[in-house]
């Protein structure tokens, strides 16, 4: 059996899929989903998004928070930023953790701000030498 999976950026949709299973980045750990799953509401974190097809393919997606609803095998996921592996800049990647490697933190903020953008980074990097 199959669940419908859409995933939606600010930009665009970035899938809409049968799918047999999704490993999600909750901001506290994985989460899979598979068919006929209780009706769940996760807000995500940064991290790989993997998606089983319907098909026998798999997707994976770099998400960078958001939120997930699964309700009636219909598996919503609105993300700030999703990137296929293929697309990720990894220049681009390296230069915004040296970035954020280099810059103080000067109150609570502005470390979680840091902390963010160093596992952001580190994550697109992994993801990209896979």
């Amino acid at each position: 059996m199959a669940f419908q999976c859409v995933v939606v950026t600010p930009e665009q949709q970035m899938l809409d899929e049968s799918l047999t299973q999704a490993i999600l980045p909750a901001h506290d750990g994985e989460v899979g989903i598979l068919t006929d799953r209780a009706p769940l509401l996760v807000k995500l974190g940064i991290g790989s998004l993997r998606l089983d097809l319907a098909s026998g393919q798999r997707r994976v997606l770099f998400v960078n928070g958001g939120v997930a609803q699964m309700k009636d095998n219909h598996l919503t996921i609105l993300t700030n930023e999703a990137v296929a592996p293929e697309n990720i800049d990894v220049e681009t990647a390296k230069a915004e953790f040296a970035e954020a490697s280099a810059r103080v933190a000067t109150d609570e903020a502005s470390y979680k701000d840091r902390q963010k953008q160093l596992q952001r980074s580190r994550t697109l990097q992994e993801m990209a030498s896979k």
